[in-house]
């Protein structure tokens, strides 16, 4: 019987520090702040970080966008040898791409209860009636994830704020 692979946590830890740096770009960039990194034997083969509003697309997050290159370096559209790094869990647009790659492994940091597709709203990548089920490890460098959202977030709702009405009331003459 053949043993079942070795998770490196150790290396969960490292690749998620890569999507957070991607993340950081997206965070520079005023985009919601999302890294994913895809990696096959060991190595980073597609790197991204939203850019919605940078490339006015709404397919632009980042794990379409690492997919995307992910496929170029592969020169097919099969990942079934690759890991998905992502800052946040999957929403459904992204979980279905990723279902469609056939990714073997979907690690993600923050998870998304409102609207991810990983486990937090629904689970799309081990719907048990699709083609292909994805393993998924959650959690990893939650922290930092969420840390980076919230902060990107609580500046956003600080920026969009009225400033306080400065006139004086007005005299009932």
């Amino acid at each position: 019987m053949p043993e079942e692979p070795i998770i490196d946590l150790q290396s969960d830890q490292y690749f998620m520090g890569e999507a957070l740096r991607q993340a950081a770009r997206a965070y520079e960039a005023e985009e919601v702040p999302v890294g994913a990194v895809v990696v096959r034997a060991g190595r980073i083969i597609a790197r991204a970080f939203n850019q919605v509003e940078l490339l006015k697309d709404a397919t632009a997050h980042a794990e379409m966008l690492a997919l995307t290159q992910a496929e170029e370096v592969v020169g097919d559209w099969r990942l079934t040898d690759c890991t998905l790094y992502v800052t946040k869990e999957p929403c459904p647009m992204c979980a279905g791409a990723i279902v469609h790659v056939r990714l073997a492994r979907v690690v993600y940091g923050v998870g998304d209860p409102k609207a991810g597709a990983a486990g937090g709203a629904l689970n799309l990548l081990q719907f048990p009636s699709f083609n292909h089920q994805c393993e998924i490890t959650r959690g990893v460098r939650e922290p930092e994830c969420l840390a980076l959202l919230q902060t990107f977030f609580s500046e956003q709702r600080a920026k969009n704020q009225k400033p306080p009405n400065t006139l004086p009331p007005l005299s009932a003459n």
